[in-house]
Parts: structure tokens; C-alpha cells; sequence
């Protein structure tokens, strides 16, 4: 008999502390949606992200919350510890935007100007940071308000520069990993969503094991001769052997790498060559990323470019080089953690509503954490009901439905409470 009162009062505690939880998470949604809307018309560029860390400061302070400031240059991390001893978690969002020029109609538009690489362009929250921010800042209000069912510390970790620091400066998750963020308290496991535009609102999807690929930076400088526009045979022509350059690297792909076994993906993203149309240019620069899911067909890729570039230039009495940067490692689940948590997803998203995706080449630095500390990273549905044509990330029609946000709260709110308490 004592025994079954104990667990009747297990219930009733339990059933009282979700109910408290789910009220505070839906008192909160008007705010995060303002929060998000005053993002998105105020976006910075990555690791120039000072207002928009000034606001998170201040929200965590308002909370009660240890906020410690210029993490990684503009990071900010708050530390919640709960009424009871136990493991450490954090929770990450990203908030930095891109140089795109926003096209949306909506009274939150950004008009945002900024530099970038020299050139002057827009700044638009063209891939849901804004989104993934203010689900945070939800988050650890909702936490704060319920100190008492935390056993152990939760730590959310607002990261800059997810699209990458600018040329010749550190940033991202790999500056905060080597200034200890993980550290003091040492973060046992850590959790991380990304906003989609493809995946319909209330949905998640997530996959065990590598979900988002290996990414790497490129830069190709073919040097040629000048030569009047009208005497191409008087010099050595770089824009061109580029244009031959870009077509025997997708040959790479297409003809050298086991494509069934994973997939892989080299883009020209920028050519920047000549001044005018009768001028025959000296050199031409090419910038592009290399997307891998498999270690050993990176290695290959890249053995086979530093061959390639230099090789096919010399064909055409030019001369080029090829410097590849080691960029951000594949993004992994962890096995064991994401088994544990996928009934943390099923439970707040519903079973339906969960899907197990393949791996997309996509990347993301959130796999500098996963690389110290076990982790999860999932999608979260931001696409209207019955939108067959969503415009895909970093476009400057990239558009996030504002009711899918709940559910980020919701989601990572329980998977700091589970995994702390079970």
C-alpha cells in the first residue's frame, strides 16, 4: 500500500509538473515570434553579430540567468543551474545572417546594408538563424521558470558565425570549442535543431549517425597572359582554361567517386576575372565548397583537385593553383544519445510526426561539439501545410512559417529535461 501512494504521488507530481511546463511554453510564443521578427529586420553579419548578442545578454540576465559575453568575439553563453545536482547539457543556437538581399513582402523585411568581401551587399536572415535564436531565448525563459524540475545545469550556447568568419579571422563553433565553451562546467551532451523551409511545419526529422556532410573551401587562381580581346592567339586566355578547369572537376564526381556509396558535391560559387569585353584578362580567381559524407572519399577529392588544376592549365600554357581549407567535419549523431532521445522527439512532435531522413550535403559547424561531447541535431518543419514550391535556404526569397516555432521550444525544452532527469 505504501508503495502504490508513492507512485499515486509520483503522478500527480508528474502530471502537475507538465502542466506547469506546457503553460509556460505556450505563454511564451508571442514572444519568441517578436523576438524572431526583430532579428530578422536587424540581421548581422557573421562574427559582427553586437547587437544581436546584446539582446541575448540581456534576456538571459533578465532571467536570472550567469550570461558570460564575447565568447568566440560575439558568442554569448548563459548558465542555468538547476535545484538539483546532476549532468550538464547545452542547448545551441546560431545567429548570424548572410550578404543576400531579402525579396520577401513583409512589414519585417530587412533593409539591411553591410560589406562583405569588399562589396557592398544586403543582410538577410536567409537561413533561419533569427528562428533558431529566439527558440533558444524561449527556451531558457521557460526553463527558468521551472529551476525546480532541473537536475543538474543546462547551458545555452548562442553561437556567431555558423556561415563562417570572415577571410583571415577565427569564428564559429570551432572558436568556441578551443575557448572552453564545453568547459567549466564540462557539458556532457549537447543539442542542436536547424529551422527548414522544406519540411512542413510540426514535423522533425533527424537521422542517426553522419545527417549533414563534411564542408570545405576552395580557392583556384589561374594565372594566363594579357591580350587585346580581338588577338586571343597573341595570349594565354584564363578565363577559359577556368571554364576548362570547372568542367574537369565535375568529372571528380561524376566519373572517379563510388557515388553509391556516399554522396558528393563540388560548386564554383564565385569567378572573378577581367575588366572589360576586349581585354583578354591576366588572371582569374574561382572560390567553391566541396561537400563529402565520407572521410576517405574527401582525402580522394582533394588528392585528385591539387592533380587536376595545376595539371589542366599547364595543357593550355597557363599556370594555376589550388589552396583547399580543412573546414567543418561531418555532422554526427551520436548512436547511443540519439536513441535514448527519439522518444523525447516522437512525445513532443508525435510519433507521425517524426521522420528518419538520409543524409543531406548540407554542412554545419554544430560538428565541432558533436567532435567533444556527444550530440543530436534535427530539423524542424518551417514550411506552410500545402506549399509544394518552397523556396530553398539562403535565397533571397527564403521564407520560415512562423508557427513551426512552438514546436522548437517545446522540443528542446524537453530534451534538457529528459536527458537530465532520466
Amino acid at each position: 500500500m505504501k508503495n502504490f501512494t508513492l507512485f499515486l504521488l509520483f503522478l500527480m507530481t508528474f502530471s502537475l509538473n507538465a502542466q506547469d511546463l506546457t503553460k509556460d511554453i505556450n505563454a511564451i510564443e508571442n514572444k519568441v515570434i517578436e523576438w524572431r521578427r526583430d532579428f530578422h529586420q536587424n540581421p548581422e553579419l557573421s562574427n559582427r553579430e553586437f547587437n544581436t548578442a546584446k539582446k541575448i545578454a540581456k534576456h538571459l540576465k533578465s532571467l536570472g540567468i550567469e550570461a558570460q559575453e564575447n565568447i568566440a568575439k560575439t558568442g554569448v553563453v548563459g548558465v542555468l543551474k538547476g535545484n538539483k545536482p546532476g549532468k550538464v547539457v547545452a542547448l545551441r543556437a546560431d545567429i548570424d545572417a548572410l550578404p543576400v538581399i531579402e525579396r520577401n513582402d513583409l512589414p519585417f523585411k530587412s533593409t539591411v546594408k553591410s560589406n562583405f568581401l569588399g562589396k557592398d551587399v544586403g543582410v538577410m536572415h536567409a537561413c533561419g538563424h533569427d528562428t533558431h535564436t529566439a527558440i533558444l531565448m524561449g527556451v531558457a525563459e521557460v526553463l527558468s521558470k521551472n529551476k525546480k524540475h532541473i537536475k543538474g545545469t543546462v547551458k545555452f550556447i548562442f553561437q556567431p558565425a555558423e556561415e563562417g568568419a570572415p577571410e583571415g579571422e577565427e569564428g564559429g563553433a570551432e572558436l568556441m570549442v578551443k575557448e572552453g565553451v564545453l568547459k567549466n562546467p564540462d557539458v556532457d551532451a549537447i543539442f542542436g535543431l536547424h529551422i527548414s523551409s522544406g519540411l512542413e511545419v510540426n514535423k522533425i526529422s533527424y537521422k542517426p549517425g553522419g545527417i549533414m556532410a563534411a564542408s570545405q573551401s576552395f580557392k583556384v587562381k589561374v594565372n594566363g597572359k594579357q591580350s587585346h580581346g580581338s588577338r586571343p592567339w597573341g595570349g594565354i586566355d584564363p578565363i577559359m582554361i577556368s571554364a576548362k578547369i570547372i568542367d574537369g572537376l565535375q568529372t571528380i564526381i561524376s566519373r572517379e567517386m563510388e557515388l553509391t556509396n556516399e554522396a558528393a558535391v563540388i560548386t564554383i560559387g564565385k569567378i572573378d576575372s577581367g575588366v572589360r569585353s576586349n581585354i583578354i584578362p591576366e588572371s582569374a580567381e574561382m572560390i567553391g565548397t566541396i561537400r563529402t559524407l565520407d572521410y576517405d572519399m574527401q582525402k580522394k577529392i582533394n588528392k585528385r583537385m591539387k592533380e587536376m588544376v595545376p595539371a589542366i592549365a599547364k595543357a593550355y600554357r597557363a599556370t594555376a593553383t589550388i589552396e583547399i581549407e580543412r573546414g567543418y567535419p561531418i555532422t554526427y549523431n551520436h548512436i547511443d544519445l540519439t536513441a535514448k532521445m527519439l522518444p523525447t522527439l516522437q512525445n513532443t512532435a508525435g510519433k507521425e510526426n517524426v521522420y528518419k531522413i538520409k543524409a543531406i550535403t548540407g554542412a554545419e559547424d554544430f560538428s565541432f561539439f558533436q567532435k567533444e561531447v556527444p550530440g543530436l541535431y534535427f530539423f524542424l518543419g518551417g514550411k506552410t501545410a500545402g506549399n509544394t514550391n518552397p523556396y530553398p535556404h539562403h535565397t533571397p526569397d527564403f521564407f520560415i512559417d512562423e508557427s513551426g516555432m512552438l514546436l522548437g521550444v517545446k522540443t528542446m525544452t524537453q530534451l534538457a529535461l529528459d536527458y537530465l532527469n532520466n
